[in-house]
Formats: structure tokens, C-alpha cells, sequence
């Protein structure tokens, strides 16, 4: 079965400027996009996630986005890179899959269609019918504060029990589920809150799947290398020391911090797309206090 045990970074997409204009060129930034990737492979993070909800993925057009693609998967080099697959329009989503298709990813990744509030049931059947059209394995995403749907236990136990579905990024908001679902073996459970990594791999999680490691990779490195080798006292230090930074990276809307924080360190432009902002000044100070504290250790 294909692994995603790790620390998976989602990143960000960077922008030549606020808004989308053709005309004056403000469309993605590639060399950006390749200078972070770069940065990350140095940094040996697991793999990179694109077109996340970090990614800004409903702001980009279909060309756009296979454009980032393009750029993530040749700056990668080997480095495995999970795709993010998100909408409501089911038809789109299955023509949006038959493209990732052609492409050497690691896994797709996808959310419950958001606003329209499916059952259960056809929870299951959407999941069953996106794997079965899958070339890569599929990884669920439950974050019900973005799709308005909750997948209840019994859904994803049910889904696990496909073969071609092997994990889920899990924003579902109840530990007794994550608990349950690392339990049961079937489904590789990765955090997708960043405050909570820590907890998932004690209970025996896989990794993660996290916007804010992007920004510090090695000290996230750090952390799961030492849970993964028992080193558990030298483990709770580092996520006590990088708590203060993940709760200031998402004090306002990701990814407006994550980008701050990234053009404060030369690697992409701040500017996300309408309707998102970008960060304040007085946040984006906070992070970079934070950011001092942990190159201090304290």
C-alpha cells in the first residue's frame, strides 16, 4: 500500500500580485513556487501537498491550476506530491481526476462536496465512485467547517473498506473518532490540524498534513523524527515550542500568515486572492516574534 506516513507540506500558491489581471501579470508565480519547493526538498520534509485549501485552489482557474502541477511535480524530482481535488460540481470533478490521472502523483486528495450537504449514503458513493476512477490512491478529507457536511465513523469505516482509499487528512474535530479510526488499522490517519500533529502521532497517527511547516520544516521534521524514534520528553519540547507559532500562523484566514511569513524569509510575494487579505502588520509581527523564539529555543 502506497505510505503517507510523514509530515506532508501543504503549500501555498504564490501570487504576482493581489489580484488576478492578465493583462498586467499577475497571474501565479512560478519561480516562487519552484524557489519554495526547492527550500522544502532541502529541508527533507516527507512530500508536498498541492492545491490544498492552502493552495488557494477555488481562486485558480483549471489551467491555472495545472500549470502549479506542472511546476510542483518537475521541481520536485522524486519528492511525492499529493494533488488536492475540491468542488461541488461532481461532473467537473470526475473531469479534473481524468487529467491528475496522467499525472506521477502520490495520491489525490478530496473533500466532501462543499455547500451541498450530502448523506451519509451519498457520501459513500461519492468517495466509492472518485476512488473507482482513480489512478492514484485516494485519501479522504473531512473538514466539515469548510464543506458543511460531517462524515460520520461508521462512513469512513465504511469507506476504508475500499481498496483504492487508503487515508484521510483528518480536520473532523473529535479525537474519539481519530482514535477510532487509527484504531481500526484500515485508514493512515495524518492530522490536519497543525496543533494537533503532535497528538496524532502519539496516539499512533501517520503525520500530517500541514500549512505551517512550510515556514519552520525542520523544526516539524524535528518533532516527528523524534516521536517516530521514541524520543517522546524531547518530542513534547519541540511542539511546546512550536505552539505559540502555529496558533500565530492562523490567527487570521490561512493562508495570509503562512504567505507573511514566507515573504519575510524571501521566498514568495504575500498576496493572496480576493476575497482572502493579507495579513496585517501586527500579526504578521506576532509570527515573527514566534520565529525568533523558535531559532532561540525557547
Amino acid at each position: 500500500m502506497t505510505d503517507l506516513s510523514g509530515i506532508w507540506v501543504a503549500i501555498v500558491t504564490p501570487f504576482l500580485g493581489p489580484t488576478f489581471s492578465p493583462a498586467q501579470g499577475l497571474g501565479v508565480d512560478h519561480a516562487a513556487l519552484r524557489r519554495l519547493v526547492e527550500h522544502l526538498k532541502q529541508a527533507e520534509v516527507t512530500g508536498l501537498v498541492a492545491l490544498g485549501s492552502t493552495g488557494e485552489p477555488a481562486a485558480l482557474d483549471d489551467a491555472e491550476q495545472d500549470a502549479v502541477l506542472d511546476t510542483v511535480l518537475d521541481a520536485a524530482q522524486g519528492l511525492p506530491v499529493i494533488a488536492g481535488l475540491a468542488g461541488n460540481h461532481v461532473g467537473h470533478l470526475h473531469a479534473r481526476l481524468a487529467h491528475l490521472n496522467t499525472l506521477p502523483l502520490h495520491a489525490v486528495l478530496s473533500p466532501a462536496p462543499y455547500y451541498v450537504r450530502p448523506s451519509q449514503a451519498g457520501l459513500v458513493g461519492h468517495f466509492k465512485a472518485l476512488a473507482d476512477a482513480s489512478r492514484a490512491p485516494l485519501m479522504l478529507y473531512d473538514i466539515p467547517y469548510r464543506t458543511g457536511v460531517q462524515m460520520d465513523l461508521d462512513t469512513l469505516l465504511t469507506l476504508a473498506g475500499h481498496g483504492h482509499i487508503i487515508g484521510i487528512k483528518d480536520c473532523g474535530g473529535s479525537l474519539d473518532k481519530t482514535q477510532q479510526l487509527i484504531a481500526d488499522g484500515r485508514l493512515q490517519v495524518l492530522s490536519g490540524e497543525d496543533a494537533l500533529i503532535f497528538h496524532n502521532l502519539c496516539l499512533g497517527g501517520a503525520g500530517a498534513i500541514t500549512a505551517a511547516a512550510q515556514v519552520a520544516p525542520q523544526a516539524f521534521m524535528a518533532m516527528y523524527r523524534a516521536l517516530r524514534e521514541g524520543r517522546l520528553a524531547t518530542a513534547r519540547e519541540q511542539q511546546y515550542r512550536l505552539a505559540p507559532l502555529i496558533r500565530g500562523l492562523f490567527a487570521e484566514p490561512n493562508p495570509a500568515l503562512v504567505k507573511a511569513e514566507l515573504a519575510r524569509q524571501g521566498l514568495v510575494l504575500p498576496h493572496l486572492r480576493a476575497p482572502l487579505l493579507e495579513a496585517s502588520v501586527p500579526a504578521a509581527q506576532a509570527v515573527e516574534a514566534c520565529m525568533h523564539a523558535l531559532a532561540a529555543g525557547g
